[in-house]
């Protein structure tokens, strides 16, 4: 089976979406568009037969600040970081059709690959 990730589109199939946590079916459903317009993050699908979106997960840059980052790689960073550049894997759902697949596990390690 192929495990391919997408950009969140139109074409994909989100609101039948449902993985038993009301905060991200709600997110997924009805807010994380407008999170990709205002460039908050970037959202990644697996999508199954006819665009059905099977899960997905969400990224976002982020930081940490450079007074907590240990002195071995504080000493690497040019003088001028203030922080450490990071991505946030921020929310990360998988179908209750298609739990217990293995598919959380293929997104997680999609977004590390990213």
């Amino acid at each position: 089976m192929n495990y391919l990730t997408f950009p969140l589109s139109k074409k994909h199939q989100r609101s039948g979406f449902c993985c038993g946590k009301n905060s991200l079916d709600h997110y997924f459903q009805k807010q994380v568009n407008q999170d990709i317009k205002r460039k908050l993050c970037a959202c990644f699908v697996l999508v199954g037969e006819s665009n059905r979106v099977k899960g997905f997960y969400t990224l976002s840059n982020g930081s940490i600040p450079r007074e907590i980052v240990p002195e071995s790689i504080r000493k690497k960073m040019p003088g001028s970081y203030t922080g450490l550049p990071t991505t946030l894997l921020g929310r990360l759902a998988i179908d209750k059709d298609h739990a217990r697949q293995g598919l959380g596990e293929k997104l997680l390690i999609d977004a590390l690959k990213r």
